[in-house]
């Protein structure tokens, strides 16, 4: 725990990093105006409202090194930027205090900062960079017709043809981390605060794009409200739409025409790992395996530890083992991920009845690390649940707790088998050799990688063979189209932008480093970004640019 003086002088440094980084930034947007061609054809759009506030978030830096790579190449870039431009948004809720005031003074003077030289060049013709600043307008008669709607009226509401409250859905269960909300007045006043800020960027980004009438739309994530109603009236109009997140590997860029976090790969039938891909899977799982990762600028497993000999000494009372790998509620809520239950806790009510009725079986319930992440804590956690089912008075079930680093990987080696929602623990288990039984939609469950069931009755029926059966027989093509889907996350789809892009004092924030124009646009990463945006191509990075 830092103390005080500890906290105050690290704001401090954060404040001046930040104060020079944003100079480096300013510094490098003149010179890209400065240098950038006459700008010809269809702009591409850029929106993110979701990714940072007062300070360079690592999407914020993909955004406007990708931007800048393309006003380089004379290729016409168009800004929308938040002006106070929502009553409230996804990053400036105060989850304990939703009716606290926005951020939006240092938000708005942080984007600001990004895109003061473009503004210098904007003009009304479309054919130069510009920046779109919206503000907000309150729709008085949107807001009365959802001034006395209910929690689960407001979640599937539409308007005009658009589902707000869908769309909205996502952002409200991150911010408050919380699947199963509760109708109470709070959550019924954000939400219907997100909906009426939707509606604003609804019709504020319709009107930007009859002026600019853009080749593209480039947005963050896509997920939470603002980027999620833009990505919606783009494509209601045939507009194509691009989003981006962080890569697998550190300091590296996701970008795909369809949803980013349900990571889209399309690999070839005919890929198989040759010895040098092969070798350069295992270095990366030999290290995986040990705790050696970071995933967004934080490190998970910094002291990873083995199985102790209490646990070896209670496991051998059992005829078997079965880990079962939960994941955090703000990627267990993404619409994508509940296609067969109706979300996590449905299925961990279904495995709390298994669990009673085979005592012949140690189930080991890990709750995800990322469940006690500072200032992302969960709300609604496996550690509730366990707690308000007495799940640690079943004599056959050891929970782990989100803060215990107990290897995950030596417990798959011990287990018959492996069960997970949607974790990429199953992925690797499943390269592990293991037989992974999945009860949620994961980025690899797009290959067959696992055994997936398609009905909550299909899943159930699975569950109990494969504690009752001697012996699971798993696929070979499992292990081997898992191992094909992790090297192209590590190594095609993850775009290195750490020639660029370094850790700020806070790892989850970036800053600026210093590189010539010519590095940029000749970098692996923008070549892949500039041949996906301009000529339709898959924004992987080329084999013979893979760094070991």
């Amino acid at each position: 725990m830092k103390t005080l003086n500890e906290l105050y002088t690290q704001r401090l440094k954060r404040g001046l990093v930040r104060r020079l980084n944003n100079l480096k930034v300013a510094s490098v947007a003149r010179e890209v105006a400065r240098r950038q061609p006459q700008p010809s054809g269809a702009p591409v759009v850029f929106f993110k409202a979701s990714t940072g506030i007062d300070d360079l978030s690592w999407n914020s830096g993909f955004h406007l090194l990708a931007s800048w790579a393309l006003r380089l190449k004379g290729v016409p870039v168009a800004y929308f930027a938040c002006n106070s431009g929502m009553s409230k948004c996804v990053l400036g809720t105060n989850r304990d205090d939703p009716y606290k005031e926005m951020p939006c003074s240092s938000c708005v003077y942080q984007s600001r900062t990004l895109y003061t030289e473009v503004q210098r060049h904007k003009s009304t013709d479309g054919q130069r960079p510009g920046v779109e600043w919206f503000g907000y307008e309150r729709d008085p008669q949107l807001a009365k017709s959802t001034g006395r709607l209910s929690v689960p009226e407001l979640m599937e509401f539409q308007w005009r043809d658009i589902p707000l409250g869908p769309l909205c859905l996502p952002g409200l269960r991150w911010v408050l981390r919380i699947h199963h909300l509760e109708d109470d007045e709070n959550t019924r006043y954000l939400l219907r605060e997100y909906i009426l800020s939707a509606w604003n960027v609804a019709r504020k980004f319709s009107d930007f794009l009859d002026r600019t009438q853009p080749r593209a739309v480039v947005v963050f994530n896509g997920q939470f409200f603002p980027e999620a109603t833009a990505r919606f009236i783009a494509q209601q109009r045939g507009i194509r739409v691009i989003t981006h997140e962080v890569g697998l590997q550190p300091a590296s860029a996701y970008f795909t025409d369809g949803e980013a976090t349900a990571y889209p790969i399309h690999i070839p039938d005919e890929f198989e790992l040759n010895n040098e891909q092969n070798a350069r899977l295992d270095a990366y799982l030999a290290k995986r395996f040990q705790g050696d990762f970071t995933m967004a600028g934080i490190k998970f497993w910094a002291d990873m530890k083995g199985l102790d000999e209490s646990f070896l000494q209670k496991a051998s009372g059992f005829k078997q083992i079965v880990p079962v790998f939960t994941n955090v509620i703000f990627d267990t809520s993404q619409p994508h991920a509940n296609t067969v239950f109706e979300d996590m806790f449905q299925w961990l009510d279904l495995v709390l009845g298994v669990i009673k009725s085979h005592r012949e079986t140690l189930f080991v319930i890990r709750a995800h690390p990322d469940e006690l992440r500072v200032r992302k804590s969960s709300r609604e956690t496996v550690q509730g649940w366990v707690d308000r089912h007495a799940v640690r008075k079943e004599p056959n079930v050891v929970f782990v707790n989100p803060n215990e680093t107990l290897s995950s990987y030596e417990l798959i080696q011990k287990s018959k088998f492996v069960m997970i929602y949607n974790s990429t623990i199953g992925l690797e288990a499943s390269i592990m050799g293991a037989a992974v039984l999945c009860a949620g939609r994961a980025r690899f469950t797009q290959y067959p990688t696992v055994f997936f069931p398609q009905s909550i009755e299909a899943y159930r029926n699975e569950l109990e063979g494969f504690l009752n059966v001697e012996k699971i027989e798993v696929p070979p093509d499992f292990k081997r189209n898992a191992r094909r889907f992790l090297y192209y996350q590590l190594y095609r789809t993850s775009l290195p932008f750490g020639d660029f892009l370094k850790p700020s004092v806070r790892t989850t924030q970036t800053r600026l480093r210093s590189f010539a124009l010519e590095e940029l646009l000749s970098s692996p990463a923008i070549r892949a970004i500039m041949d996906g945006m301009l000529n339709d191509g898959d924004f992987l990075l080329m084999e013979e640019d893979i760094r070991s």
